[in-house]
Order: C-alpha cells, then sequence, then structure tokens
C-alpha cells in the first residue's frame, strides 16, 4: 500500500494529585480550552475536553508519530505550569499517572457525549467508581493498592 490511512482516537483521563478539587469552575473552562490548544499545538485533534473539580478527560485524534505517553506527560506538565503561573494556584499539581483508552470512530460521539455530561455524571457516580469502571470495562488488570 502506498499511503498510510489511520484513525486513532483516545480517550484520556488524568486527576489532580490526591484527587483534590484544585479545578474551580470559574476557570475549568479555561483549562479545557488550554488543554485542547495543546493537543491542537502538537497536531493532534482535541475531539472533546470536560472534567470536573478533580479530574479530566480528553478525546484526542492522534497521528502515527505520536508516542502516547511523552503526548499526555506534556500536556500535564504545561497545563500545571499555566495553572500555577496564569491561575495563580501554586500548589496545584497532577496525578503521575493516567488512563488511556482506544475508541473506534463508531464509538467517538458517545464517548463525546460522556465527556460533556461530566458534571450531570458524577452526581451518580464519583471519580474513583468512575475510573474503576473504566477500568473493568476496557478488560485492564490492576492492583487496588497502586490505584488511589
Amino acid at each position: 500500500m502506498p499511503a498510510t490511512h489511520l484513525s486513532l482516537h483516545f480517550h484520556i483521563v488524568f486527576s489532580t494529585k490526591d484527587r483534590h478539587p484544585f479545578i474551580a469552575d470559574d476557570w475549568r473552562n479555561r483549562l479545557h480550552e488550554y488543554l485542547g490548544g495543546l493537543v491542537r499545538a502538537v497536531d493532534g485533534i482535541p475531539e472533546a475536553v470536560g472534567g470536573t473539580a478533580d479530574h479530566v478527560h480528553l478525546l484526542a485524534g492522534l497521528r502515527a508519530t505520536h508516542a502516547l505517553a511523552p503526548f499526555v506527560q506534556d500536556i500535564k506538565q504545561t497545563s500545571s505550569r499555566w495553572i500555577h503561573e496564569t491561575i495563580g494556584v501554586k500548589n496545584f499539581a497532577w496525578q503521575p499517572g493516567y488512563a488511556a483508552f482506544t475508541v473506534s470512530v463508531s464509538n467517538c460521539d458517545m464517548v463525546k457525549e460522556y465527556i460533556a455530561d461530566q458534571a450531570g455524571h458524577h452526581r451518580a457516580k464519583t471519580f474513583q467508581e468512575e475510573y474503576v469502571a473504566f477500568l473493568h470495562n476496557h478488560r485492564v488488570a490492576y492492583d487496588e493498592k497502586y490505584l488511589w
């Protein structure tokens, strides 16, 4: 085949350090816009960005040249610096880890809706419950002592 054709969509989830509710309502949308800009800056496609006071969800379309771990690390480091310098939350930090799940293009709209309704979703389920459900649904093995 003379060309490469890809459809690489990742649902990425990461939380604030110790799941502390750092991300305030009054600047949450600015953070989500900034995260989308970071994805665009590395030639990715931010399909959806959302979250609550203690975590973020990204649905990102990535290129074949992207490596997931450095991509997420860069987004977390750069956004943390932006939160310190622009928002002024000096003790803000992200949890070291993250979760990332591949998403079929046929399921992207469903994931976008899920991300858009984070506030409503978390009236019924905590972030911890949500996270463990993602791990189970995607058949990701984990050790409970390393989750939190």
